[in-house]
């Protein structure tokens, strides 16, 4: 939601958000990028540190913050994760957890009104550097009836 500058719509959608540390500090690596926003100046945000770290040895093949994210899903029966890598929703399956992505919130933001279209948005996810296929735009955009 950072590269399309649409924060908020997580908090119009969602009564808080809990972020790992992991995924916190990425989000800190790009403080100079013209996606950065500062996580810890939203009241609806907050950053956790998982408990049990033994939870990430079984989760190496993932980035850190992904592991991090399914670890402390479990850890505080989250309602709900966020995740858009398809070995990370994999892993979120397995587990169990109901999971989301940048694409569903999107389609739940259309849906509640909170956008008005959302072809504008993935073109700027694609021209921020999220790779979307034509057909998976082609279903959104139906599935949004657009």
């Amino acid at each position: 939601m950072l590269k399309i500058q649409q924060l908020d719509l997580l908090a119009k959608l969602y009564e808080n958000i809990i972020v790992p540390e992991a995924v916190w500090q990425e989000v800190e690596v790009g403080k100079d990028g013209s996606f950065y926003a500062d996580l810890t100046s939203f009241a609806w945000i907050s950053i956790q540190e998982i408990q049990k770290r033994e939870g990430l040895d079984y989760l190496t093949d993932l980035d850190k913050g992904e592991a991090e994210v399914i670890v402390l899903a479990r850890e505080i029966d989250a309602d709900l994760v966020i995740i858009d890598e398809i070995l990370g929703r994999q892993y979120a399956e397995h587990f169990g957890l109901t999971l989301t992505g940048t694409i569903g919130i999107l389609l739940r933001a259309k849906k509640e009104g909170h956008v008005h279209a959302l072809r504008p948005l993935l073109e700027q996810l694609q021209s921020n550097g999220v790779w979307l296929s034509n057909n998976v735009i082609k279903e959104v955009l139906i599935l949004a009836g657009e």
